[in-house]
């Protein structure tokens, strides 16, 4: 297998090298390469500058990837925990209301037995001797037997 990765690695090493020296003979063309080939301390200052630049811009082009991840990553963590917090909080509450409901059901409940038991007690039909005491009834005889004993 080794042998068979040279071949195809330097055939793709001599196509890459192919196109970088079309770029290089493309870039010599444009006008900015002529003047630089005719200046040649300003085309090496800038080959100098483009060298020592590629550390700090590579490290800066990292520490944007580095912490746009680590923004994503915090954002999603924290929106997890605003949402566990959440969630909690609103079971906590249904909770609470659902206790509250309870307790104000069984309190209408009991409210309502106990005023209908005195709405009753109060509005309950009276016999009519309690009512209209000029009137006399006469008793059957076995209810005045008992009243007698």
């Amino acid at each position: 297998m080794a042998k068979e990765d040279c071949p195809s690695t330097s055939r793709d090493l001599q196509e890459l090298q192919k196109k970088l020296s079309l770029l290089v003979v493309a870039f010599m063309e444009s006008p900015v390469g002529q003047y630089l080939d005719r200046h040649p301390f300003l085309a090496l200052t800038v080959l100098v500058f483009v060298t020592m630049s590629a550390i700090p811009v590579g490290c800066f082009l990292l520490f944007v990837v580095l912490t746009s991840v680590l923004a994503v990553l915090g954002v999603i963590l924290l929106e997890g925990l605003v949402i566990s917090v959440g969630g909690l909080t609103l079971l906590c509450v249904l909770c609470g209301v659902g206790f509250v409901s309870l307790a104000l059901s069984g309190t209408i409940l009991v409210s309502y037995v106990v005023a209908s038991s005195f709405i009753n007690y109060w509005f309950s039909p009276r016999p009519l001797t309690q009512q209209n005491p000029s009137v006399t009834c006469q008793l059957s005889p076995d209810f005045e037997e008992l009243h007698r004993e």
